[in-house]
């Protein structure tokens, strides 16, 4: 049993951010996570933060003419074996340089992962406690208006019971620092949850990923973010998807 409190969970969520927690206190973090929404929101404002820095921090080299004042000032009358080693693995090692550099890059979350880490926790929550949906309906007159002055964007409520996912649903979320519309439909016995939050970015293909143990999949159009998290199987998130984006 998980006995991990907030307070406990709060001083490890940095190690656990970097990775530098063993694997049974990391699975605790991890388990706290799921089922706090203050610890949740704390460790999603982290991580964007840490990718922010990543991306954004300036770096300023030095200039050309410090590194060679300063060999000059120590460097001896004739070539040390230090001196001639350098010289021979000074490409090496900037070869070295710009490959980790490389690897760092890579390896760097993209911008929008952040917000689907933020989606699964939210997702987990609405199917933990009675808070699944504030409006409970399948009738897309009931639920779009219900939204109406509540977000500072009209997010599009459609129906799809013929196809087989009846709309269950909305409530208000909160994600990416912005109360967000979500959308709950079914599918044999299985929820899932359709965050949608107002975007500039222009229009995005869908991507799909696994997160968690849940499946994901994202898109943008018409200057709305889609993002859907269920455990129902992949290709049958990504149809609802396409019901989704082409009714957007």
């Amino acid at each position: 049993m998980n006995e991990l409190d907030c307070t406990v969970c709060r001083t490890q969520l940095h190690g656990y951010l970097d990775q530098e927690l063993d694997p049974a206190r990391a699975a605790d973090v991890a388990e706290h996570l799921a089922t706090c929404a203050d610890c949740a929101r704390l460790h999603g404002e982290a991580r964007l933060l840490k990718v922010s820095v990543k991306r954004h921090a300036p770096y300023y080299s030095a200039p050309a003419s410090l590194a060679t004042s300063v060999f000059a000032a120590v460097a001896p009358a004739s070539p040390s074996p230090f001196e001639r080693w350098r010289k021979w693995l000074a490409p090496a090692f900037s070869a070295a340089a710009l490959a980790l550099a490389m690897v760092l890059y890579i390896a760097t979350p993209g911008s929008e992962q952040p917000l689907m880490d933020e989606a699964v926790s939210s997702h987990v929550r609405s199917l933990m406690g009675a808070h699944l949906n504030d409006v409970v309906s399948s009738d897309r007159h009931t639920v779009k208006p219900w939204f109406t002055g509540k977000l500072d964007f009209s997010p599009p409520v459609v129906d799809y019971s013929a196809q087989g996912f009846p709309l269950l649903g909305g409530r208000l979320d909160y994600l990416q620092h912005q109360t967000t519309a979500a959308l709950s439909y079914g599918h044999a016995k299985h929820i899932i949850n359709v965050f949608i939050l107002p975007t500039t970015d222009a229009d995005k293909p869908s991507q799909s990923q696994t997160i968690r143990g849940f499946n994901v999949v994202s898109f943008q159009s018409n200057h709305m973010r889609f993002v859907l998290v269920s455990d129902v199987e992949k290709g049958e998130l990504e149809t609802l998807g396409k019901l989704l984006k082409d009714g957007a």
